[in-house]
């Protein structure tokens, strides 16, 4: 995760974790912090913004290096931590050790990851391109323009067995071929930053921690296909990311990386940023394209496909962006030493966002073929409640939940797809026991009808009936059929529409009804819901015994359901209470229950 770097006659650097999850947390303050700090003490060290590290569940982070080489990283640092920090470990040579991560920590999150998109984030700034040269940044560029021809660039990205990272896993190196086999005297590249699962931050990690690989990566993709110009379509909501990548657009064209007559070869290549309005179906490709053309972001029917017909008509590459920051590592190290990492199918790494209720939620980079009980417990430290993990919902809300009896399933395509999931752009969110899996399905579906562009009457039309069927089922009213209806309706859906949002947006009730059959028939046919998350299947009592009678729950009752005397126990009108739960939020005794189905669980 972290390199050696060089020990001998370094003053201290300090690192401060500044992607989104560490601005968030008040990371630009602790910044500022320590840079009023230093300067008052006078002390010789460099300050440096840097990514995400990783390991967002620490946030703000902070990594002190000593001048000897030695390390330590701070975690839920604030600017009142600052000066303690600065006098007792830069001024006093010890550090705060109750702040301080454990190594053993640190171990187990770096022990079964291997960082290869994530090479640079966390260690380098931003907003450096003499960081970025500093990591060998630029060198795989230089690599194929000296000594490379297009068709050596695509053999060896095919011979490394890359797939696209966006979801479908296609063959990059077969991908680039067919554009590179048009014929046309304009190509496009598109990198694809559209990223818009729900708990899924891969993508703009990286462009927020080390964007310079992406324009690499794009740089090398025009070259193989013979394309001259590049776009990256972003979307809106990720201003930092955005901001960052201008900057090393700016710093990439000043010092000849991108432009005319790049690094004195004949090879032109400019790149442009175009925000997206966050359409969720403007990550599928032919929408995107639409997008950037100034249409309204619709699919359209292929053939023809965009590398014999995409942008403006012309021939045309889309990559995401992971797959983008792959390669110029391939190039540097070769197609046989990244093709040691994986499985026989899926070679390489993967970058997750880890979400939900797992204790050790971040970023993580695993070789592909990797369990979901490795990621979920050796590296995620398992759920964060200390609850049984449940399940986990995978490749966003056009993926599917994989149950905890399937925790032994590799991650790779292929094993994936055989769960009835897909592996999508990499989003994990970790469901405990606690989890209602019809209500998730709810959730996910709910979001896709949403995002639907209307464009085909199954995926429009057939989503909302899916839904308000779902609806039913939580609310209580759901009956004989229900089940099979699901399943009709998805399978239909899946087959008649155009696009992959509504081809894959049945997958997560598909996944669902597949393995907790059970849970839906008990809402169903018992009308509770065994997670007590459905509102209209639960209800609260307060327990006699524990009660002491204080009347905080009553107080902040919104409908005056909960009514008694002082120091005698409260009791809840079950017709006037609207199942909110915040009686049960305040009360510090853990005097009232939640029941389920009219039964206390």
């Amino acid at each position: 995760m972290f390199p050696e770097r060089d020990k001998k006659n370094r003053d201290w650097v300090i690192r401060v974790g500044l992607a989104s999850c560490g601005v968030a947390a008040g990371g630009r303050e602790v910044y500022d912090a320590l840079s009023t700090k230093l300067r008052q003490k006078g002390l010789n060290a460099e300050l440096k913004q840097t990514g995400c590290m990783g390991m967002c569940y620490n946030e703000v982070l902070v990594e002190v290096s000593s001048p000897g080489g030695g390390r330590v990283f701070y975690r839920h640092v604030t600017p009142e931590s600052v000066d303690r920090m600065v006098e007792e470990h830069l001024i006093g040579g010890q550090p705060v050790t109750e702040w301080v991560i454990p190594d053993e920590e640190i171990d187990n999150l770096l022990a079964k990851q291997k960082r290869i998109v994530l090479r640079n984030c966390g260690i380098i700034d931003p907003e450096s391109i003499d960081d970025y040269l500093a990591a060998d940044g630029y060198k795989a560029l230089e690599k194929i323009l000296r000594s490379m021809s297009p068709q050596e660039v695509i053999d060896e990205v095919t011979n490394s067995g890359l797939r696209g990272r966006g979801g479908a896993g296609f063959p990059t190196g077969v991908k680039w071929s067919f554009a590179r086999n048009s014929p046309s005297s304009q190509k496009y590249i598109i990198c694809n930053a559209d990223e818009g699962d729900p708990g899924a931050f891969m993508d703009r990690s990286v462009l927020e921690s080390d964007p310079h690989s992406v324009l690499e990566g794009m740089l090398i993709a025009g070259y193989a296909i013979g394309a001259s110009e590049g776009y990256i379509y972003a979307r809106a909501e990720y201003p930092l990311a955005i901001r960052r990548l201008e900057i090393a657009l700016a710093q990439a064209e000043e010092r000849g990386f991108i432009g005319k007559s790049i690094l004195g070869c004949n090879f032109d290549f400019d790149v442009r940023i175009r925000q997206g309005a966050g359409a969720f179906v403007c990550g599928e490709e032919t929408a995107l394209m639409m997008s950037i053309e100034g249409r309204r972001g619709m699919p359209r029917s292929r053939p023809p496909f965009p590398a014999q017909s995409g942008l403006w008509g012309k021939p045309t590459n889309i990559n995401n962006v992971e797959t983008l920051a792959n390669l110029p590592w391939i190039i540097l190290h070769g197609a046989d030493v990244y093709n040691k990492y994986g499985t026989d199918k899926s070679k390489g790494t993967k970058v997750f966002a880890l979400a939900g209720k797992v204790a050790h939620g971040g970023l993580v980079e695993v070789p592909m073929g990797i369990t979901l009980k490795e990621i979920v417990f050796d590296i995620g430290g398992g759920t964060s409640s200390g609850l049984e993990f449940k399940a986990i919902q995978i490749g966003g809300p056009s993926g599917g939940v994989i149950p905890a009896s399937l925790a032994d399933t590799p991650l790779d395509y292929d094993s994936v797809t055989k769960t009835g999931a897909i592996m999508g752009s990499g989003g994990l969110i970790v469901m405990d026991e606690t989890a209602c899996v019809v209500d998730a399905a709810k959730f996910f579906l709910n979001f896709t009808q949403n995002e639907s562009c209307g464009k085909c009457t199954f995926c429009r039309i057939g989503t909302l009936r899916m839904l308000e069927i779902l609806q039913r089922i939580s609310d209580g009213e759901g009956k004989e059929g229900d089940l099979e209806l699901l399943e009709e309706l998805a399978e239909s859906i899946k087959r008649a529409s155009l696009c992959g949002l509504g081809q894959t947006a049945p997958n997560p009730v598909l996944t669902t009804i597949r393995y907790f059959r059970d849970e839906y028939e008990a809402h169903i046919y018992e009308k509770r819901c065994p997670a007590k998350k459905c509102r209209a299947l639960i209800s609260y009592e307060i327990m006699p015994e524990k009660c002491p009678g204080c009347g905080l729950c009553a107080k902040y009752c919104p409908t005056g359901a909960i009514t008694g005397e002082r120091k005698k126990p409260y009791i809840i009108d079950k017709e006037k209470c609207i199942h909110c739960g915040l009686c049960m939020s305040v009360c510090r005794l853990g005097a009232i229950s939640v029941q389920s189905g009219g039964r206390d669980e």
